[in-house]
């Protein structure tokens, strides 16, 4: 029995071998005693500028990989470059992140790595075995880093939530992966949907069956009602940078892999899945809206958020043609953009205040801190679709794609889905412009038996009330000092390019316009 190899194009694979060598060395040299943080931290971001350059060399291919398994085109690329974009900044808000330092810088640039791998192989995916392959390595990683802040309760229970709820997920879209082999007899795209084609298994109960379970399996991975349970709690326990990373990237790569399968291997049964996946779109607008209007908690408000925008992103998968895809690919960029510009802000104020993600900590921002405000400011009127803003304009083709692919309907809840969500994005902007800053908390002693510290050297035993607040204060103040962003300009300028971005290509939408065009370009001429 001879064996025969697969050809290789390194080329084509090479921003996958930028990656996998980058995280080798990036664990590598964090196990290096007294490596400090910002060195691993811009190796991690020299990886992802070296495997972004090499995606843009390979953007105009269009070719098999690795006997078919994987699909080199723009509209995987796309993906790639969005993940790398949002990791790079990321790494920037995790450098003085506590998360980081008891996980070990290290290995945490490793798994934001190992998940944007993950994230590069499943946009590129064609294959039922390398797709399912990719998302475990996309999700793992993830788990583990929601999970980073040891020492935080809600991070170890978001981290679970994480887990158990993705793991479900996965099973159900492997199961689903399953049934869809079974009836068509392969795991290729092309070869199942030549197999479901005109005259085939299209209309056989394995396949509407499979087709249910992968899309109910992919929606719990996007954040898509009725599966959106965990996104609320787990996006608020998670380390904020941990958060903005999964908020962005993980949206972005997840639904190029969903638009690709759905595209190329189900296309012939379009007419089964659309009105299903149009459903779940509108009760996504729905739900996602109106569950962010009673939050207090910024992050667990940009979770329902993520919700809503999950809705609107699957209107472009669910009309089925270029003009979706394009409009897709673009809300995927511009939603990258206006919101890592409001995690960015949230992450700052969680280190200058006691008041961690709650939307009191942005109170009174425009008056104290006009380089934050108007970040913040910009991504929340973004996210709400106004005028001048990328969101604006990502919306704007959503609607356009959804009417000339006669779901009209659609169309319309994206627009009433729109402004309900100005009563919360809006409440937001009113805090930061509106508001007073509150006066500070003073700080409350921490009785022996949970944890606290010895009193300091020079304050005396006796006066125990008062030294342990004292100690609080201290302790709170040193933290601040030492991982605040009074000084970090990288936090700032992080969430100035994000917002003056968004600004960008909301007025001159043209750049990112074109670039989405060929990316969607390059999945129809393999429809």
């Amino acid at each position: 029995m001879n064996f025969n190899a697969p050809h290789i194009d390194y080329a084509g694979l090479s921003p996958v071998i930028a990656l996998t060598a980058g995280l080798c060395v990036v664990l590598m040299v964090g196990l290096i005693p007294r490596v400090g943080r910002f060195t691993t931290a811009y190796l991690t971001v020299a990886v992802l500028a070296a495997t972004a350059g090499l995606a843009i060399w390979q953007w105009g291919s269009n070719e098999d990989l690795v006997a078919g398994a994987l699909r080199l085109d723009a509209f995987g690329l796309a993906a790639t470059l969005i993940a790398c974009t949002a990791a790079a900044i990321v790494t920037l808000l995790s450098i003085r992140e506590p998360a980081a330092d008891e996980a070990g810088h290290g290995a945490f640039y490793t798994l934001l790595l190992g998940s944007v791998l993950g994230m590069t192989l499943i946009s590129q995916a064609q294959n039922l075995v390398a797709f399912f392959v990719a998302l475990e390595l996309l999700s793992i990683p993830l788990y583990v880093l929601s999970a980073s802040a040891r020492r935080n309760e809600r991070s170890l229970e978001s981290g679970l939530k994480y887990l158990i709820i993705g793991s479900i997920g996965s099973a159900t879209v492997l199961y689903g992966f399953a049934l869809l082999y079974g009836a068509s007899g392969s795991t290729d795209f092309s070869g199942i949907a030549h197999a479901v084609g005109p005259g085939g298994q299209g209309n056989d109960t394995l396949v509407l069956i499979g087709t249910a379970m992968v899309a109910t399996g992919l929606a719990f991975k996007t954040s898509l009602a009725p599966f959106h349970q965990w996104t609320p709690d787990v996006y608020q326990g998670a380390p904020t940078p941990v958060t903005a990373f999964m908020a962005v990237a993980t949206k972005a790569a997840a639904f190029i892999a969903l638009a690709r399968l759905f595209e190329v291997a189900l296309g012939p049964i379009a007419h089964d899945w659309k009105p299903a996946l149009a459903a779940i779109a509108v009760a996504s607008i729905a739900i996602g809206n109106i569950g962010a209007l009673g939050q207090d908690s910024l992050k667990r408000l940009m979770g329902y958020s993520g919700v809503a925008q999950a809705g609107y992103m699957l209107a472009g998968v669910v009309v089925a043609t270029e003009t979706g895809l394009e409009a897709l690919v673009f809300y995927l960029a511009a939603y990258t953009l206006m919101n890592l510009a409001v995690f960015a802000v949230i992450v700052a104020r969680e280190r200058e205040t006691e008041r961690g993600d709650d939307i009191e900590a942005v109170a009174g921002l425009g008056r104290s801190r006009p380089l934050l405000a108007w970040p913040l400011t910009i991504g929340m009127l973004a996210l709400a679709g106004l005028p001048g803003t990328s969101g604006f304009m990502g919306k704007l083709f959503l609607i356009e794609a959804t009417v000339d692919g006669d779901y009209t309907w659609l169309g319309v809840g994206i627009v009433i889905g729109s402004m309900v969500s100005l009563a919360y994005y809006l409440r937001v902007v009113a805090a930061v412009w509106m508001r007073p800053e509150p006066t500070a908390v003073p700080a409350q002693p921490m009785p022996a038996i949970a944890g606290a510290a010895p009193d300091p050297p020079g304050i005396p035993s006796s006066e125990s009330p008062a030294s342990a607040s004292n100690l609080v204060a201290a302790a709170s103040h040193s933290a601040e000092a030492t991982r605040g962003t009074g000084r970090c300009v990288l936090i700032f300028g992080s969430a100035l390019l994000c917002a003056a971005a968004t600004v960008a290509f909301g007025i001159a939408p043209s750049p990112l316009i074109d670039w989405a065009s060929h990316a969607a370009a390059s999945l129809t001429t393999t429809i």
